[in-house]
C-alpha cells in the first residue's frame, strides 16, 4: 500500500470517527463519553466544531482515535469465543470503566 493511500485511508477514518462521535454525544452525551472513553472538555471541544472544522481535522495525517486499551488482558477478553459474548464484553466494559478518560494534554 502506497503512502497516499495510506493517508486517505486514515482521513477517511478521521472523519467517520468525528462524524460518530458527534452523533454519539447529541443523542446521549453521557453514554458517548462513556463509550469513546472521553472526557468533559473533549466532548465539548467535539460538539462544537463545525463541518470546517471536522474537515480540517480529519485531514491530518494522524489517526484522531485510538484503542482504549493497552491492556493485553482487555484484547483477550474482547477476542475470547470461548465465553458468552455479551458476558465478555460486560467484563471488558467494566475494566475500561474503572480506566481514566482522555484529558487534553
Amino acid at each position: 500500500m502506497r503512502t497516499s493511500q495510506i493517508l486517505d485511508e486514515i482521513r477517511e477514518v478521521n472523519l467517520s470517527y468525528l462524524l460518530l462521535a458527534q452523533q454519539m454525544l447529541r443523542e446521549d452525551r453521557v453514554a458517548a463519553m462513556y463509550r469513546l472513553g472521553i472526557d468533559e472538555d473533549i466532548a465539548d471541544i467535539l460538539i462544537k466544531l463545525t463541518n470546517s472544522q471536522v474537515l480540517k481535522m480529519a485531514g491530518s495525517n494522524m489517526l484522531l482515535c485510538r484503542f482504549r486499551f493497552d491492556d493485553s488482558l482487555i484484547a483477550e477478553i474482547l477476542t475470547s469465543h470461548k465465553q458468552d459474548r455479551a458476558l465478555t464484553q460486560s467484563h471488558a466494559a467494566i475494566i475500561m470503566a474503572g480506566q481514566p478518560a482522555e484529558k487534553i494534554s
